[in-house]
Order: structure tokens, then C-alpha cells, then sequence
């Protein structure tokens, strides 16, 4: 009984492969996996090609994106009024100092914000650099901040050897997170950062499935990856604060990010002949 059945299995197996349909070489070809998202088979020539952009260099912006101050003007702004300068009909033009190809604040003039919101998921580029000549310490030195509407405030400071909260350092989350490091540069020296905002996501019902996310990149090195808030703001303003001590900042530009579907920004692949 046992052989029988033994011989009748073979026999169906070697049935069984006979029957497979064999590609050339003689192995039976195995099916196609699909990437991430069911869409696309891995490795798919048909897939759109990533859409092509021009990096940033030489201090340039990125060719896909929107330049909020290039060096020569600050119309992208507007200020917040303060008891100095009070905001009138007609008259909210930022007053901080444009001075080769940077600006700065001018202490007491007010904090400043763009005139526009930004929607959807965003990379945002901000460049900095506190006084070369060092006055004053902790918060009192070279002080100023970052503010991405529906965010926390990412500070501005001068942190190179310069001891303060850690929550109130350059790069934190002022109040609620220090950076993961201190990669601060010296007085005067020009920094970066590179701030990632990912809006909150919802289910077909409007359950919240994701929190708002933020990202911060501080002179090329991640301080604060993907830090979750309650936020649910689907625009944002950027603006800039007015701390008193004269910060400067230069080549400042946002990037919209579809993270949901870059497939659909892609370009459709070549006919070939």
C-alpha cells in the first residue's frame, strides 16, 4: 500500500511539472513580486521615472522650489506689530535689514511671517547665523527662533559652548524637546536647518491614523526624527522671531513633498522603437 501510494504521488508530481509552464532554461518561472503598494511589480520598466529637479548648490534653491528670500527682497513677509510698530492699514512691510544677499533683525522692529501659507507635506530650508562678536549668555545670546505654524518653535541660539536648558537650545523644540545632539557651529558661521513636516493622516471615516509629524535636520545631521503633535493644520506660515539680538538668515526656500503618491509625479518611460 505504502509503494502504491508512494508511486501514484511521484507520478503526480512528475505530472504536475510536466504540465508547469517552463521559460527557457527548464525552471518553472516563478510569480512577479509587487512592490509596496500593490501597484507596481518590483522591478516594473513600466513604472514612471522619478521626476527630474535640479539640486541645490552654489547656494541656489532647488529648481521645484518655492523661494521665500533670494538675496534681494523681503516682500515674501510681513511683520507682527509690537507697541514700536504697530500694524496699519497698508503699513505691515517687514523692517529687518537686508544686507548682502542676507537679512537680519533688527532688535525691537517685531517678528516677521510670511505673507502667504504653505500646503500639504513640506521640506523647509532655513539658513542662520548668530553674531560673530559673543554677547551675553544662555538665552541672552544670539537668540531668535523658528516657527512652522502648528509646531512647536524650533530655536535659533548660539549653543556653541554656551550652556543653557536643553529644551531652549538651538534646534530644540523649545519647551518640549532637545535636539538628540549639539551640532552647532562657532559664532558667525552659517547654519542650516532642514525642517520635514508630514500633515496628520485620516481614514476614509476621518479617524485620525497618523499624528502631524516633524523632522529636523540641524547642519546635516538629524536632531529630531518624525516627533508626533496634535496638530491638524493643513497649511502652514513660516515665521521668524524677533529676540532682540541681530540674527541673520539667508536662502530660505520650501519644497511640497507628495509623500502619499510620487508615482504620480513621474514621467512616463521611454517608447522603445
Amino acid at each position: 500500500m505504502h509503494r502504491f501510494l508512494s508511486v501514484f504521488l511521484g507520478l503526480t508530481l512528475v505530472a504536475g511539472a510536466a504540465d508547469a509552464p517552463k521559460p527557457k532554461g527548464g525552471e518553472v518561472k516563478k510569480p512577479r513580486a509587487l512592490a509596496p503598494g500593490g501597484k507596481w511589480f518590483a522591478n516594473d520598466m513600466n513604472r514612471p521615472r522619478p521626476r527630474v529637479i535640479t539640486p541645490p548648490q552654489d547656494g541656489r534653491a532647488p529648481s521645484d522650489a518655492q523661494i521665500i528670500f533670494d538675496g534681494s527682497s523681503l516682500a515674501a513677509f510681513k511683520r507682527d506689530g509690537n507697541k514700536e510698530n504697530p500694524i496699519t492699514p497698508g503699513n505691515d512691510a517687514a523692517l529687518w535689514e537686508i544686507k548682502d544677499g542676507y537679512f537680519q533683525c533688527a532688535p525691537k522692529s517685531g517678528s516677521i511671517r510670511t505673507r502667504n501659507k504653505y500646503e500639504g507635506d513640506q521640506q523647509w530650508h532655513i539658513e542662520w547665523a548668530t553674531p560673530a562678536e559673543v554677547k551675553g549668555n544662555s538665552q541672552g545670546r544670539g537668540n531668535s527662533g523658528v516657527f512652522i505654524s502648528g509646531f512647536p518653535e524650533v530655536q535659533v541660539l548660539d549653543s556653541y559652548q554656551n550652556d543653557t536648558y536643553p529644551d531652549g537650545s538651538a534646534a530644540g523644540l523649545y519647551g518640549q524637546y532637545p535636539p538628540m545632539v549639539n551640532a552647532s557651529r562657532k559664532p558667525g558661521e552659517w547654519q542650516t536647518y532642514d525642517i520635514i513636516v508630514e500633515r496628520q493622516r485620516k481614514d476614509a471615516q476621518g479617524k485620525v491614523i497618523r499624528k502631524a509629524r516633524l523632522t529636523v535636520i540641524h547642519n546635516g545631521i538629524v536632531v529630531h526624527l518624525a516627533r508626533e503633535f496634535d496638530t491638524a493644520e493643513k497649511a502652514s506660515d513660516l515665521g521668524l522671531q524677533d529676540h532682540h539680538n541681530p540674527v541673520r538668515y539667508r536662502n530660505i526656500w520650501v519644497r511640497r513633498l507628495n509623500l502619499d503618491d510620487p508615482d504620480s509625479e513621474g514621467t512616463a518611460p521611454a517608447v522603445k522603437k
